[in-house]
């Protein structure tokens, strides 16, 4: 049989262990629920940073202090289309107040053209002039307009067609890559191919 004072050291013995597991448990609860709520602060910072990096300022989605060819040697990308445009006298017309829209191949795109064209262009200012305002509408006519037309008039005077096909915006037969570069004077959309006009 317990003295009175072992049942009294007992029961504060077992009072004091139960006390000290539910503590645990409940600090442990903490620490695991703390560790959640730090691990999506983080993910959710992350994320933000991330779209910040990604997503383009108001300022230089809707403006920019350069013109169409400014932007375009900037970018690297079209050496063979700024030549072109110089040889055929494009360049100061380019450079006026617009607004134009572009669709600009890149040096790639040229690439693509059976060996010689190129060259026979720059020999052909009549032809080339032809080709190079093939790529020109007058207007600022963004990537959500686009998609709404099956035509475009451009500066040669000449219709381009304008279709979406599974997903993808092509216009006079050429791709799309990049929608939307601003310019001052207008909006550049680069294609995949250079786009050639009706019987050549």
């Amino acid at each position: 049989m317990y003295s009175l004072c072992q049942i009294f050291a007992r029961h504060y013995l077992d009072n004091t262990v139960t006390r000290r597991r539910i503590t645990g448990q409940s600090f442990y609860t903490r620490l695991k629920r703390q560790a959640v709520l730090d691990m999506i602060r983080k993910i959710t910072v992350a994320a933000a940073v991330t779209a910040l990096a990604l997503a383009p300022s108001a300022a230089d989605a809707q403006s920019t202090d350069m013109d169409i060819v400014a932007t375009a040697v900037e970018a690297g990308a079209f050496t063979t289309l700024a030549a072109a445009l110089e040889a055929a006298d494009l360049i100061g017309v380019l450079q006026g107040a617009g607004p134009f829209t572009v669709f600009a191949p890149t040096d790639e795109a040229f690439a693509k053209l059976p060996a010689g064209t190129v060259e026979a262009l720059l020999a052909d200012k009549e032809a080339l002039t032809r080709v190079l305002t093939y790529h020109v509408v007058s207007g600022r006519v963004m990537a959500d307009a686009v998609v709404d037309l099956s035509r475009a008039m451009t500066l040669a005077g000449i219709d381009a067609p304008i279709e979406v096909r599974m997903g993808s915006v092509y216009v006079g037969g050429s791709k799309v890559t990049t929608a939307d570069v601003a310019a001052s004077n207008g909006v550049i959309h680069i294609i995949d191919t250079v786009m050639l006009p009706p019987g050549m």
